[in-house]
């Protein structure tokens, strides 16, 4: 199954058109076991091979859940989701995992491995020779702008700004078709955060990556996005490109707009920065 799934990403990512489509969400529900209060409701998206979607929305709004569906961290409980053509429930929850890079906002690295370490974890767990392990290694610290003297320092011998880029390598590492992020760049400062979001849009651009990236930043969800789409309550309000969101008359889309600085050249321009 293995091989099989990393065959078939290769073939969809080299014969791709605009019509294919990585991720499709069909009227996807989640209810917590016990609970009687969904915490998303009737989700329905579709997600265009190397596409951002970006999703924004309060704490709570769902975003998150959204991407645990995605790897089978969680379960629907009404719905169905399909990624690169197959139901998600077809695949083996823990290849699909290996196979679709997943990025946290505290990076997620594993603080006793080396930076190698972690970049190399995916292949290693794919059962890569250490000679090629360590070649996509190398590839991917240049690929994030990291320089390879820092291979082997740990996680807490780096700046935030270097974890997250190592974060990102490491959702890299066995080239995955399809990039989960849960909002990478929260807990950075504003100026290595512009400058993450810039290197990552561009990144993007490069690989043709299909992206789910989580935001609670409308300025960032609308500058990486392809697309946007608002979470409330576990609810989608709108989706659309950033011009279509910047333009919408939905209230709860003007409520949100209303209540961030945003420039005014960002209102005019409209368009992801990819």
């Amino acid at each position: 199954m293995r091989a099989a799934f990393l065959e078939y990403s290769r073939l969809l990512m080299s014969n791709s058109t605009a019509s294919d489509l990585a991720i499709r969400f069909t009227a996807v529900s989640y209810t917590p076991p016990g609970s009687g209060t969904a915490v998303l409701d009737q989700f329905s998206a579709q997600i265009p091979v190397g596409e951002v979607l970006a999703l924004l929305g309060e704490s709570g709004a769902g975003k998150s859940t959204v991407l645990r569906l995605c790897n089978r961290l969680l379960e629907p409980t009404g719905g169905s989701i399909q990624i690169l053509g197959r139901g998600a429930t077809e695949w083996d929850a823990i290849e699909l995992r290996r196979n679709l890079g997943y990025v946290l906002q505290n990076d997620g690295l594993f603080p006793h491995f080396s930076v190698r370490e972690n970049i190399e974890l995916v292949p290693a767990l794919l059962g890569w020779e250490a000679p090629r392990r360590d070649a996509r290694m190398r590839e991917l610290l240049e690929m994030v702008r990291l320089p390879l003297s820092l291979a082997n320092r740990l996680p807490a011998e780096l700046s935030g700004g270097q974890r997250q880029r190592v974060g990102i390598a490491r959702a890299l590492g066995a080239s995955p078709p399809i990039l989960l992020l849960d909002e990478p760049f929260g807990r950075l400062d504003p100026l290595t955060r512009e400058q993450l979001r810039a290197d990552f849009s561009a990144l993007c651009k490069q690989l043709k990556t299909t992206v789910i990236f989580v935001t609670h930043d409308l300025r960032e969800a609308l500058l990486v996005g392809h697309r946007v789409a608002l979470l409330r309550g576990g609810h989608l309000v709108e989706q659309g490109t950033p011009s279509q969101f910047l333009t919408s008359r939905d209230p709860d889309v003007r409520a949100y707009l209303a209540t961030l600085e945003m420039p005014e050249n960002l209102r005019e321009q409209g368009s992801p920065a990819l």
